[in-house]
């Protein structure tokens, strides 16, 4: 598939995927997410395309070094470990404030029953 014109918008480049040839592209929920804050971050400048893809091969490779079996299961852990990395490296968040939204996540995850969204709340923060 070639790259999309410069300002095409999502719509138009998952019509272009003949049906027959669209799958899930996310397993769960928040590899959307991850998604999605990539985009929007890279969209307001944050850093660019090139940036992005030579952090996440350095994630991928960083991982593969550490015995990541590189199966396809664990790449958008890779993506959200590049898109945390440039936002240290960026000054857009500290390292304090990346725990503490991990931490809420996952106090907010663990009440969540399983299949159900997951929603934080002001006291996930604290």
């Amino acid at each position: 598939m070639s790259q999309p014109a410069p300002g095409t918008g999502i719509a138009e480049v998952l019509d272009a995927i003949p049906a027959d040839q669209r799958t899930p592209t996310f397993n769960e929920p928040w590899e959307a997410q991850a998604f999605a804050l990539t985009l929007a971050l890279q969209r307001r400048g944050a850093f660019t395309w090139s940036e992005w893809a030579a952090t996440l091969g350095e994630e991928i490779k960083r991982a593969q070094a550490s015995g990541d079996p590189d199966s396809g299961a664990t790449y958008y852990r890779h993506w959200l470990a590049a898109v945390e990395r440039l936002v240290r490296e960026k000054g857009l968040a500290t390292e304090d404030a990346l725990h503490r939204y991990r931490d809420a996540w996952h106090r907010a995850a663990d009440r969540t029953p399983h299949g159900e969204p997951i929603v934080l709340e002001p006291r996930d923060l604290t």
